[in-house]
This record gives C-alpha cells, sequence and structure tokens, in this order.
C-alpha cells in the first residue's frame, strides 16, 4: 500500500472535557498517514490518481473551525471519517496532539487506526 504522510499539521478547534478548556479555540497537532486507493499516481505522475493532500488539510481545517470536541478519541475518529469517506482512502492513522494542555507535559495526545491496511 502506498502511504502520503502529513506530520505536525497545525488546526483550531474547541476541545477538552473540562469547562476550562472550552473556553477558546486550541491549536492541536495532527499527523497523518494516509493509504492511497491505488498505485496509479507512480505511473502517471499525475493529481487526479491520487487523494490531493492540499484539499484534505484545508478541509479538516475548515471543518475543525466549526466543529466541537470532548475527547482526543472523538476529534480522531472525526478526522479519520473525512479522509475515509471524502477523499476514498481505503486506510487511515491518524494522531492528534494538544501540546502543553498539562502542567510539566509537552505533549498529550491519542492514535487511531480505520479502515483497511492492504
Amino acid at each position: 500500500m502506498d502511504i502520503i504522510y502529513l506530520q505536525q499539521v497545525r488546526a483550531s478547534t474547541v476541545l477538552g472535557w473540562y469547562d476550562w478548556e472550552r473556553t477558546q479555540s486550541q491549536v492541536v497537532e495532527l499527523d497523518l498517514e494516509i493509504g492511497l486507493p491505488s498505485a496509479r499516481a507512480c505511473v502517471s505522475d499525475h493529481l487526479n490518481d491520487t487523494i490531493d493532500y492540499d484539499k484534505v488539510v484545508t478541509q479538516i481545517r475548515q471543518d475543525l473551525t466549526a466543529k466541537h470536541f470532548l475527547l482526543l478519541e472523538a476529534l480522531a475518529e472525526h478526522i479519520a471519517n473525512i479522509v475515509l469517506n471524502d477523499f476514498g482512502a481505503p486506510w487511515i492513522k491518524v494522531s492528534v496532539t494538544k501540546l502543553g494542555i498539562l502542567q510539566e507535559v509537552a505533549r498529550v495526545g491519542v492514535t487511531i487506526e480505520r479502515g483497511q491496511r492492504a
């Protein structure tokens, strides 16, 4: 399986279980590994034969500004569904990281995998 990866994508959303976390948007960091439905782009060298990662990032950022999440797990699931359903990826691995949310903890996050990896 061919995989596109995007690392340290920053996006803003309202996220958190506690009331104080939901008073304003916070920046989260995303790492995505997106399975491609075929290897056609390797031969054709054409954007139509792959998943346009610029469109993926743009859609995720737009979507996250309009949605609010209580848990990192729900946010990761939402992102996975966007990529699987809207972009036709057969498999995705999503990592979502909150930065500096806990004292003396640099990062807190979750990783999920959805779909079928060939």
